[in-house]
């Protein structure tokens, strides 16, 4: 059938949470605004709720379910008049409801003659909540409690300041020592990304106050990112020994620069004394997945700016998922030609909002080339993650001769993703590797290559016979029932001292240890999450782990020696929401944390010596599954992420809660959508 031109479809959702008085309910209601009936169509919805495949659908079936991506067709029969409505009822989720963002944020209709139509939607209401749905960062109010003269962001960890003189116009920089030219250059240049009509740097002919950068007259401690800031009636001088001493200098003069400006009645630009300053950790990171949803190299560029003016130091780029692969890899075009790209009909079907055309992206080496220099003069390093053996549903899908061809029956992954993990007894795999990851080495300088490690499904390979001949090996039982093994799994395990014969864990150890060797060989550090830490197959002296669940699990594997990276779901995975209040977007699987509570969480709370010699430093995640809003990115992401900034360079003794949450409001975010 033809539709006119005026065609529209609209969709609401709505959330029954169960209780004692009624059953779960997730209800979408789809209303059709044309002029013409239609029927035998299909709903296609995505977002980050999943229907569970068994669940019980009350008036349509359901027909298809990769993850979040679900397919629904009313019963048989049944038209769809102009005007109408058409109500359909799932009562069985394997991701259930928490906030407004949890529900479905894209959909589409598949017409009779195999044609889409689009659809709107709405937020996804609660039953019982009519507050308004929120988006966009929190304003923090410039509202000084004690006396702070200076807005900076990190607080540094030493400010002997005196007196107020008349606020530079701008900064006239006079680099007298080699590395601080670079980082002048940078400097520069961040300063226009961030703040482009602000001038905040100038030749003296336009009214900057000369900055001399020279060599420290004395030892600075952490000489690598340490500085010294002398304040002058007529000059001022930053002192540092290497690049990123100079631009942290730099920065800290340019937030106390802005303050000044900004709210003159509250901040000084100080006449005399000084601010010597080095960070608490030396690792200072923040992830972010772009697999889930893509951001463009221009969003990428920003965050890396962002970053920099927190003082952050390394980047943690999260290329590929289940729903994506994001980097080029000449050896393997296919892995961009169909991992890089959903929509319906291809082999990627539309997930976490996005539509039924063709959308996503990837980072051609040319690209990653331009974002790790930019990122190395901002004194950044670059990591970058391929996950790997789990969440590798769009590799496969590229590449499925890395399957067994002998593969029967299927095992499913917690986020819905069917026989999503590389084989670890395929030799195709580890040929695989060795060329993905010898690109990679050669794109990033860091020499830090993440293999990911995490969330293998229970019974993963289970009806692989290339599987269950390496386990027979591996297990030295030759007599064992090796498929029943893989068949009662306990499936995901988390510490070293936790790793027991689970079938899933001895292969995916082997697949591990394997891994690593490839990375090692490089020359390179492994970084991997937690689960990395299967089998205790890694060399401890070339790897890291980063403790997502909790920081007793990092404890743990910390006192077996292992370097970590704190990063709990509780306190720094900042796709989390702010608080359980159904208005709120993010998730909730791992709970909430709002701005304050992420800012007093104690990373390594009642660590013993011995495990602070294994601890690195912290990293905030960033998880994009909400994030095809990019109002909500900016409500989640700040000001948690200068929080997470400040706990990582401030000795704790010398935060302040009053004083971060009056000063973070002049902390940039990355889009500019503020809360209504």
């Amino acid at each position: 059938m033809t539709l006119s031109p005026r065609t529209a479809f609209h969709l609401e959702t709505g959330w029954t949470p169960a209780s004692k008085y009624e059953p779960l309910a997730y209800a979408l209601k789809l209303t059709n605004n044309s002029d013409e009936p239609i029927e035998n169509f299909k709903l296609a919805v995505s977002g980050p709720a999943r229907l569970d495949p068994a669940a019980t659908v009350e008036n349509g079936k359901l027909l298809t379910r990769l993850s979040n991506h679900t397919e629904l067709a009313p019963p048989d029969g049944f038209v769809l008049k102009a005007g109408a409505t058409w109500v359909v009822t799932a009562r069985g989720l394997s991701y259930p409801l928490r906030h407004w963002s949890d529900g479905a944020n894209t959909a589409y209709l598949i017409l009779a003659d195999g044609s889409v139509a689009p659809v709107s939607v709405a937020g996804t209401v609660a039953k019982g909540d009519n507050r308004p749905l929120k988006r966009g960062a929190e304003r923090f109010t410039v509202t000084i409690h004690a006396p702070v003269p200076i807005s900076v962001v990190p607080w540094p960890n030493k400010v002997s300041i005196d007196g107020r003189r008349a606020t530079p116009a701008a900064f006239a920089l006079d680099p007298q020592y080699g590395p601080a030219h670079g980082a002048a250059e940078a400097f520069t240049e961040l300063a226009a990304r961030l703040f482009p009509a602000e001038g905040i740097v100038r030749p003296a002919a336009e009214g900057g106050t000369r900055v001399r950068l020279e060599p420290p007259m004395n030892g600075l401690e952490h000489a690598t990112e340490g500085y010294r800031i002398a304040f002058g009636e007529d000059d001022i001088m930053i002192e540092a020994e290497a690049h990123a001493g100079f631009f942290y200098g730099l920065i800290t003069l340019g937030q106390i620069l802005r303050g000044a400006k900004r709210h003159k009645d509250v901040f000084v630009f100080p006449a005399s004394g000084e601010i010597v300053d080095r960070p608490r950790m030396e690792f200072r990171g923040s992830h972010l997945d772009v697999a889930r949803q893509f951001y463009s190299s221009a969003e990428v560029s920003q965050f890396l700016a962002v970053m920099a003016w927190n003082k952050l130091n390394r980047f943690h780029w999260h290329l590929t998922e289940d729903e994506a692969w994001r980097i080029e890899i000449s050896a393997y075009p296919h892995l961009t030609e169909v991992g890089a790209w959903r929509g319906h009909g291809l082999p990627i079907p539309p997930l976490l909002g996005t539509g039924p055309q063709k959308s996503g992206g990837f980072y051609s080496k040319k690209v990653v080339g331009e974002i790790v220099t930019q990122a190395a003069s901002y004194g950044i390093d670059v990591i970058p993650e391929i996950d790997i053996p789990g969440h590798c549903y769009a590799l496969l899908q590229a590449l499925p001769e890395l399957r067994d061809p002998a593969e029967s029956g299927e095992y499913a992954s917690v986020q819905g993703f069917p026989n999503n993990c590389l084989n670890p007894a395929n030799p195709k795999v580890y040929e695989f590797l060795e060329t993905m990851f010898g690109e990679l080495a050669e794109m990033f300088p860091s020499k830090i290559l993440h293999l990911g490690a995490d969330e293998v499904p229970m019974a993963a390979w289970s009806g692989s016979p290339m599987a269950l001949d390496l386990l027979r090996k591996l297990a030295g039982d030759k007599t064992a029932d090796a498929h029943a093994k893989l068949k009662n799994t306990i499936g995901n395990l988390h510490g070293a001292d936790e790793i027991g014969d689970s079938a899933t864990a001895i292969l995916q150890g082997e697949f591990i240890r394997k891994a690593h060797g490839v990375i090692k060989k490089l020359g390179c550090v492994t970084g991997g999450w937690e689960e990395a830490a299967h089998g205790d197959v890694i060399d401890k002296a070339s790897s890291y782990l980063v403790g997502w669940r909790d920081i007793a699990v990092s404890g743990k594997l910390a006192a077996a020696g292992y370097d970590i990276v704190v990063s709990p779901g509780q306190a720094y995975y900042l796709d989390m929401s702010q608080s359980i209040e159904w208005d709120e977007p993010g998730a909730g699987w791992a709970g909430w944390s709002g701005p304050r509570e992420t800012y007093e969480f104690d990373p390594v709370k009642d660590w013993t010596p011995e495990q602070l010699k294994h601890f690195k430093g912290i990293q905030a995640c960033i998880w994009s599954e909400s994030m095809t809003d990019r109002a909500i990115f900016d409500r989640l992401v700040f000001p948690r992420l200068s929080a997470i900034a400040e706990t990582a360079w401030t000795d704790w003794d010398r935060k302040s809660w009053n004083r971060f949450s009056a000063l973070c409001g002049l902390m940039p975010i990355l889009y500019g959508y503020w809360a209504d």
